[in-house]
């Protein structure tokens, strides 16, 4: 089978390459839509987990079951399935603890273009089907769906690690396509005000639909000022950290009340070190807690999510500003990913 693949640190380029071997719970799913990520950008570019070579990438997609291993109940070839960038081993200890995402050690539930193939292929693999396929209603299409693999979960887990109340005060930074579902699920949450950072146009017009009260633009000053002016200079409840880099820890520190959570989903794919500001932080008793998560996968996860779209609470479509049609242009919505022009959202290429 033909995939789209890391070569090594940054180069990409096609391999051709065996169809994996099936497992009794296993399944191979043949793509329809695939959506590449910044975090694929971070793997290939800055070496975010080490090497990797001839690795195929992606973890979005929305596909057809080809086959299936003789124990899968629950899904045949012909179905049509939404599959999570997270996809588990949900036998395993880490799942029984309640930390399914890094069943088998930290962060390895993330199996695509981390420890296996991923799904910019003509073919991919799937493990414990039962647990990690959803089926995709005919209500939904692929570009909604493709959205549910990753930027949906991981936004709306930032809202959870930060566990936003009714009425809080919220600053959500970043509102690429991860920031603007923890927009918009903060705001099904009960957050009193949101107030979303960023920049772009079309992201702000696209926080403002999902629920933001406040657009903080960091071009028209500092952050902490600007919500030191919304506040009163009380600070927010929660922080969601969708996008920023190692020093924006800083900004969510100080911004944040005494006793508030900083939700953090974003991928740190650079440098060593997150830096924590001393005093703003109450010498380290301040109760201002910090929690980092990946998202988590499988196929509750999914079905919860379909559920919020076919019934309208969501619509996650709106994020794709890129189509393509045909599965030769994967190359270039992943550069989209990675060089960022200001009307992208997300883009999406279409395999069918």
């Amino acid at each position: 089978m033909k995939g789209f693949a890391m070569k090594k640190i940054g180069q990409v380029g096609w391999v051709e390459k065996e169809v994996a071997a099936l497992g009794p719970k296993d399944a191979l799913v043949r793509p329809t839509a695939i959506s590449p990520c910044t975090s694929d950008v971070h793997t290939v570019w800055a070496g975010a987990i080490g090497d990797r070579r001839d690795m195929i990438l992606g973890h979005e997609a929305v596909g057809i079951v080809e086959q299936v291993g003789e124990l899968v109940r629950d899904f045949k070839p012909g179905d049509r399935v939404v599959v999570p960038a997270i996809t588990p081993d949900w036998d395993s200890l880490e799942a029984q603890a309640g930390y399914s995402m890094h069943s088998g050690g930290m962060l390895a539930g993330w199996k695509f273009s981390n420890f296996k193939d991923g799904v910019f292929a003509e073919l991919f693999h799937v493990n414990d089907a039962d647990g990690n396929l959803a089926h995709l209603p005919d209500s939904v299409d692929d570009k909604t769906a493709v959205m549910l693999c990753d930027m949906v979960p991981t936004g709306f887990h930032g809202v959870e690690l930060a566990d936003i109340q009714f009425g809080d005060k919220v600053l959500v930074i970043g509102i690429g396509p991860v920031g603007l579902m923890a927009v918009a699920g903060a705001a099904i949450r009960g957050a009193s005000e949101i107030y979303a950072v960023g920049s772009r146009p079309n992201c702000i017009e696209l926080a403002k639909e999902f629920g933001a009260t406040h657009i903080i633009n960091y071009r028209n000053g500092s952050i902490e000022d600007q919500v030191a002016q919304l506040t009163g200079g009380k600070g927010v409840d929660r922080v969601v950290i969708a996008g920023g880099d190692n020093d924006t820890f800083i900004t969510a520190i100080r911004v944040l009340k005494p006793g508030g959570k900083i939700g953090n989903v974003n991928y740190l794919g650079e440098g060593d070190y997150v830096r924590i500001p001393r005093a703003e932080w109450g010498c380290g008793m301040s109760h201002k807690q910090i929690a980092g998560g990946l998202m988590p996968g499988g196929r509750l996860r999914m079905e919860k999510l379909l559920a919020l779209v076919t019934s309208g609470r969501i619509q996650p479509g709106k994020l794709v500003t890129h189509e393509f049609e045909g599965f030769e242009h994967v190359e270039e919505a992943l550069m989209l990913m990675k060089d960022k022009p200001k009307d992208l959202i997300k883009p999406i290429v279409y395999v069918r």
